[in-house]
């Protein structure tokens, strides 16, 4: 018996063909699980790890159902981090790419009046925080009448975060029609209540946690006392040399004075902590997954909405208090069927909190040997190798599906009456040119910015100099970046 393809899920051809551009070849288990129960309709409970492939599990059948028509949005997601929401926002973007799906992100730490104004435009998809998700509720900035589909992702964190009332807040405002999908690695009884609260006889998805267990993730505890951590850290990198891993430490003041460290060194190095400003987060992330550092150094904030397929090691410089974090945060590693490894430095008064984390997490992790004076002495010439090699840079999926898009700029919105049906309309027209090479539509009150797909934007904007769109010759220009 072959194996399933996600075309056996007769899925529209715009959504297969950005999966295929995604590199997306068969449903990993909690696909194959959601995504026929989500296209019928049906109410979830799903229980999965992080790394599990579930952010895709429930944005295929978002962008699938999604009626491009309609300009209000269709579906909410809930997010417990701003990481997290960026990067669901940029999935669903993705997948739905050629299916023209709108998807926008709402979240703390950004101006509230650009959000508006997005949100003011045609809109398929929202995803977001609960703290600004419900400001844009009670301000009547986000439109719920056509809500037909809420996702609660990471449900046991919004608990862990107080997020849990805030939640309920938002579901009493949202249609009683709706279809509801909540996942999470772990279901509290107050997770379960929310469940019984707002479900209508849910079905109920467990993935077994493969994340947790030795054949994917190997895991090792050092010893060590808090005063030798550099030392072993030195020599732990220098051993392993790996090609991309992230440090794990427990407040602000540790990651920047262990990328002090490390940076004098000249490691390629740099942090991410909840003291920066969010657009430093976000290129600090988005220069760790095109590959330009080897070594990110972070408190537990990037523990969440960061999905990158390559990270070879996870290293707990300071072991996580809370037990759910170490599953967190090692699940950053042995992504996508790959293989990592797990490393956590223990102090001699911190065994009580590695007790606690094989109580959860179901095995012992086993003791290792810090790395020998000899072995780091033979490793060191092939580590100092590759700290002269310049990295090579990467493509992430959002580069590899823009690389033939043309964002196209034309100096007429709104109040000149335009709709986005007026630019499929004109645009496909064209000589050479189909509904399928065009994009998302952006209209705003005086500009819109159109997508030209298929590496037809420089044709497409050569002919509309001369082509009237609804009546109106419209100035057409390439965006700016």
């Amino acid at each position: 018996m072959s194996e399933l393809q996600f075309r056996d899920y007769a899925l529209q051809e715009e959504i297969i063909r950005a999966l295929d551009l995604l590199n997306y070849t068969k449903p990993t288990e909690v696909q194959s699980k959601v995504i026929p129960a989500a296209l019928k309709g049906k109410d979830l409970i799903v229980k999965s790890q992080t790394g599990s492939g579930k952010t895709a599990a429930f944005a295929i059948p978002l962008c699938e159902l999604a009626d491009w028509e309609e300009n209000k949005p269709q579906a909410l997601v809930l997010t417990p981090t701003r990481e997290l929401a960026a990067q669901i926002k940029e999935d669903v973007t993705n997948i739905g790419r050629f299916k023209r799906i709108k998807a926008v992100a709402l979240f703390g730490k950004q101006p509230f009046a650009p959000q508006k104004i997005e949100l003011s435009q045609k809109t398929h998809i929202v995803v977001g925080t609960p703290g600004r998700v419900f400001d844009h509720i009670e301000r009547g900035t986000l439109p719920l009448g056509k809500i037909r589909t809420l996702v609660i992702d990471e449900a046991d964190e919004m608990l862990s975060m107080g997020f849990i009332e805030q939640i309920e807040q938002i579901i009493q405002k949202l249609p009683a029609e709706r279809v509801t999908m909540l996942f999470s690695a772990t279901l509290p009884e107050a997770v379960r209540k929310l469940c019984r609260g707002y479900m209508s006889e849910p079905e109920e998805i467990e993935i077994a946690a493969g994340g947790l267990t030795t054949a994917t993730i190997e895991h090792g505890l050092l010893e060590v006392k808090q005063a030798g951590k550099f030392a072993l850290l030195c020599d732990l990198l220098t051993v392993e040399n790996p090609d991309s891993c992230i440090i794990f430490c427990r407040t602000q003041d540790q990651v920047n004075a262990l990328f002090r460290g490390m940076a004098d060194l000249d490691y390629p190095v740099d942090k991410i902590h909840g003291g920066m400003v969010q657009d430093e987060r976000f290129e600090v992330m988005n220069a760790f997954k095109r590959g330009q550092f080897r070594y990110l150094i972070a408190t537990d904030v990037a523990a969440r909405g960061i999905d990158i397929e390559n990270i070879t090691h996870v290293i707990n410089y300071d072991i996580p208090m809370e037990k759910e974090s170490y599953v967190h945060r090692t699940g950053r590693t042995a992504r996508a069927g790959k293989s990592g490894k797990a490393i956590t430095f223990v102090t001699p008064n911190e065994h009580k909190w590695v007790a606690e984390i094989e109580d959860y997490i179901g095995f012992s992790i086993p003791v290792t040997e810090a790395p020998a004076a000899e072995a780091v002495e033979l490793a060191a010439p092939a580590f100092a190798q590759k700290l002269g090699i310049q990295p090579v840079r990467k493509k992430d999926r959002t580069e590899i599906m823009n690389q033939n898009i043309t964002k196209l700029y034309f100096n007429g919105g709104k109040k000149k009456k335009l709709r986005a049906v007026d630019f499929v309309g004109t645009i496909a027209k064209l000589e050479g040119v189909t509904a399928e090479d065009i994009g998302i539509i952006t209209i705003q009150d005086n500009v819109t910015y159109v997508d030209i797909l298929n590496g037809k934007g420089p044709h497409v904007l050569r002919a509309m100099k001369d082509t009237t769109v609804k009546g109106k010759l419209l100035k057409v220009h390439i965006a700016k970046k």
